[in-house]
């Protein structure tokens, strides 16, 4: 996982207008999908006729679609992550100990990379249940509300995390959601500490989530490992007990992989 930010960048090497389009895609966002010209402006800060310009550009390369006046992004935008991802062989080894897990727990089970002030989730395996978690691979979430990205901020710099704490807008998506600074700096400094992160109905009521890291050989955070259970059958207390054991060794079982 590369940190938010790279200190060593050199503005001369630096592309505002690649920087600027990069941030049109991520204002898609798993509940804002679909936007028109006006939200996307709004959400980037951008003019239309900006917007306008990048937007086209997406759908003229095949990135995005326009509906009448709506656009939204297109499966090919997976491409720009999933080359990088399978060089660095986190897709191959970890799916099939994914499957495994999600076999065992009888839940859905994630992998998720850090994406900005997001996490995106880059893998998926479901239990044989009849319902299952509604996340899809390619979906995104703001970090401070889910454990991905509480496991993956602890693993970023103190100056990098310290800067994310700065400027993050803390939404309360549901009553749960954590909205102090003070708190979420406190939690992710206790997840560094414990090396896990569970967090109880924050994105969505009646659904819970724990975390772990994924590590390469040399020990550093590529990406982390979710295990996502409806709050009506499992609790806080399940999750610590039944749960953490199994994804630990399973994601120690992909670090050997990899």
């Amino acid at each position: 996982m590369e940190p938010l930010e790279t200190p060593e960048m050199n503005d001369r090497d630096y592309v505002n207008s690649l920087a600027r389009g990069l941030e049109v895609i991520c204002a898609f966002t798993r509940t804002r999908p679909k936007m028109t010209l006006s939200e996307i402006a709004r959400a980037t800060g951008m003019t239309r006729a900006t917007v306008r310009r990048f937007l086209l550009t997406l759908v003229r390369e095949g990135y995005a679609e326009k509906d009448d006046k709506v656009f939204s992004l297109k499966p090919k935008i997976l491409e720009l992550g999933y080359s990088a991802l399978s060089s660095m062989g986190i897709l191959e080894v970890a799916q099939p100990v994914m499957n495994e897990l999600a076999h065992e727990l009888q839940e859905s089970v994630f992998a998720a990379v850090l994406t900005g002030d997001h996490v995106t989730y880059i893998a998926r395996a479901t239990s044989e249940r009849l319902v299952h978690v509604s996340i899809t691979v390619g979906s995104r979430a703001p970090a401070h509300a889910v454990s991905t990205g509480r496991i993956l901020l602890a693993a970023e710099p103190a100056d990098v995390l310290g800067r994310y704490i700065d400027r993050v807008n803390l939404t309360a998506i549901t009553p749960n959601t954590v909205t102090s600074k003070v708190k979420l700096r406190a939690e992710i400094e206790r997840v560094r500490l414990e090396n896990y992160s569970i967090v109880d109905q924050e994105l969505e009521i009646g659904l819970g989530s724990i975390s772990v890291p994924i590590r390469n050989g040399e020990g550093r955070v590529l990406a982390a490992l979710n295990v996502c259970c409806p709050s009506s059958r499992t609790t806080v207390e399940d999750m610590q007990q039944r749960i953490l054991p199994q994804l630990m060794v399973a994601s120690q079982t992909i670090t050997r992989g990899l």
